[in-house]
């Protein structure tokens, strides 16, 4: 998993709130098991016409978000099913932090397993951080995960609490198998002790 330390990007206004995983990701788009390749499909009703055609005033078709790196969206991010296909279209987009004032559970885990950072903070500092991505091209913002703080365009901070073992994983890039490899050497202890006083096994 790739390492998450500092972030500094354009943030993208998603000013709605209860985004479901559906619409996130909808479910003709989950036949892959692959990591790869949803970025196309992210919010795939709310980007393209029924033709398929881009829908030219959805905010990630408009030039200044096409390579949006933060999300700042409304309540409730990520409810409905428990699909992992939705961090995996937000992160293959490019979107590696989602800032909202609350998500559902089960996505919420999700998006530390794949390496996105999804930070919860008050309505108001949401309401700043909404006008501050509607700045267009200059709507750049810094994501720093050690110091926990949202720096805005205008130099203005904002802090965010983070469960310090989730912090620990992303500023690390460790996922489930990179925590497990990080005791090979007590697992290969483990295997080669039982192979030889179980050898039967």
């Amino acid at each position: 998993m790739e390492k998450f330390t500092q972030l500094r990007g354009v943030a993208a206004p998603l000013d709605m709130v209860n985004v479901d995983t559906d619409l996130i990701i909808p479910k003709q788009h989950l036949k892959t098991i692959e990591r790869t390749g949803l970025g196309k499909y992210l919010l795939d009703e709310l980007r393209y016409n029924e033709d398929g055609s881009e829908k030219e005033d959805f905010v990630l078709n408009q030039p200044a978000y096409r390579d949006a790196k933060i999300l700042v969206a409304g309540d409730n991010f990520g409810c409905g099913s428990s699909r992992e296909h939705a961090p995996w279209a937000i992160d293959d987009f490019g979107i590696r932090c989602v800032i909202s004032t609350s998500f559902a559970d089960i996505f919420f885990n999700n998006c530390f397993k794949n390496g996105i950072l999804p930070i919860v903070v008050s309505p108001e500092d949401l309401e700043k951080l909404m006008d501050d991505a509607g700045r267009g091209s200059n709507a750049v913002l810094t994501v720093d995960l050690e110091a926990q703080e949202i720096t805005g365009p205008d130099g203005g901070t904002i802090s965010f609490d983070v469960d310090q073992f989730r912090k620990h994983c992303l500023i690390n890039g460790l996922d489930d198998i990179g925590l497990t490899m990080e005791k090979e050497n007590k697992i290969t202890d483990f295997e080669a002790k039982r192979a030889q006083s179980q050898p039967w096994l």
